[in-house]
């Protein structure tokens, strides 16, 4: 294992073994990681997290992440004595350096987000998917049970979830999607690993007990969502911010500065005629979900949960809600649908709400308001668009 240099001790960081056993969130100086890492921070939890900066996207947007993590923990840190963070930066697939970890950290248990990605890069890229997707889930749930296994006092692993997708339901004909429809039919190989790991994912419970978690997250957005994901790219492209805006300390000269204004609206690629929906869910709801399954899955041994927004949008009204937060017309590049892409999302909540009590809060037009406003103050310009 490696540490950047940027991530020697320091405030916010504490080595692990000291006090309660920590809890390891892997992926977490991504989107949805570096969320949950600030939340189980403020609840005065020890966290590691582990992210192999995977070059998807700009390593700068993960080093942003993980400052906003570290300050988390600083804040935490106040209230909270035992709060503390530590980042590792390795792969999950390298199982020696996951079995050092896991050796060394000794955590309660494991929130594991790591992943590869996105439904049309995974077409182009079928065989790195499967490596970092299904193997490296593998790798984690079998360290998680030998580091189980190896503990006498039986506070070690004691509980795994794991990031599964809206993707397995594939062009279900059936709406809403429920955990118990038909899944045997996804049209990705994105889609396609994350139904494999819920499969192993089953296995590991049936063969250890350990309680397991699959979380189906339905198209995630808000503050630091990655930038090729349609909201993002669309309000950055539409707003006329750069993408990475913000994202070094201090920002890039191309940001321009405190009070500066955005540039102009840039051309946006859409696919299809604008019809398909997707059920949009805010980050705060999403980790909500998560840390209720962390707390509850004990309750019942292996589990799948649906955790979306439950109001699909369609994209021409996720464009037209762009248009109206920004106060800027969009500039459209309209192409062919895309092979992988599913016509709709639709969560049934039924199950995460009784379990969970599981209940999104955030409607789609307030959740990217707030991601707008987000956007413009990491890019240090004077907020634009209809308050």
């Amino acid at each position: 294992m490696t540490q950047r240099p940027s991530e020697r001790p320091g405030p916010g960081h504490a080595p692990s073994g000291v006090g309660e056993r920590p809890i390891l969130v892997t992926g977490a100086a991504g989107f949805i990681g570096s969320h949950v890492c600030e939340a189980l921070l403020a609840r005065g939890e020890r966290v590691v997290g582990l992210d192999n900066f995977d070059p998807y996207y700009h390593p700068r947007l993960k080093e942003r992440n993980l400052r906003e993590v570290r300050a988390a923990a600083v804040k935490a840190q106040k209230t909270h004595a035992r709060a503390s963070f530590e980042f590792v930066e390795a792969d999950i697939v390298d199982d020696a350096a996951m079995r050092r970890l896991f050796s060394r950290t000794r955590p309660s248990g494991v929130i594991h987000l790591a992943a590869k990605a996105g439904v049309r890069p995974s077409i182009a890229d079928p065989v790195g998917y499967s490596r970092a997707n299904v193997l490296g889930t593998s790798v984690l749930l079998e360290e998680a049970r030998r580091c189980r296994d190896d503990d006498p006092s039986g506070a070690s692993c004691r509980v795994f979830v794991m990031a599964s997708s809206s993707s397995v339901y594939g062009n279900n004909p059936k709406v809403p999607f429920s955990e118990a429809d038909d899944v045997s039919g996804p049209i990705s190989p994105y889609a396609a690993t994350k139904r494999a790991c819920e499969l192993i994912g089953h296995a590991h419970w049936a063969l250890t007990k350990m309680p397991t978690a699959c979380l189906r997250f339905f198209t995630v957005y808000g503050p630091r969502q990655r930038p090729d994901l349609a909201i993002s790219l669309f309000l950055s492209r539409v707003g006329g911010i750069d993408e990475l805006a913000g994202a070094s300390d201090p920002a890039p000269a191309s940001s321009g500065g405190p009070g500066t204004h955005p540039a102009a609206s840039r051309p946006i690629p859409v696919f299809g005629d604008g019809s398909a929906s997707r059920d949009y869910t805010f980050i705060d709801d999403i980790v909500r979900g998560v840390i209720a399954s962390y707390d509850r899955v004990e309750r019942h041994g292996f589990r799948i949960w649906n955790l979306g927004g439950n109001q699909p949008v369609s994209l021409s009204e996720m464009i037209a809600t762009i248009e109206r937060v920004t106060g800027a017309k969009a500039i459209i590049d309209r192409r062919p649908a895309q092979p992988g892409d599913v016509e709709r999302t639709f969560a049934d909540l039924t199950r995460s709400g009784e379990e969970l009590g599981y209940r999104p809060s955030t409607s789609f037009e307030e959740g990217v308001r707030r991601q707008w406003a987000w956007l413009q103050q990491t890019a240090g310009v004077s907020p634009q668009g209809v308050p």
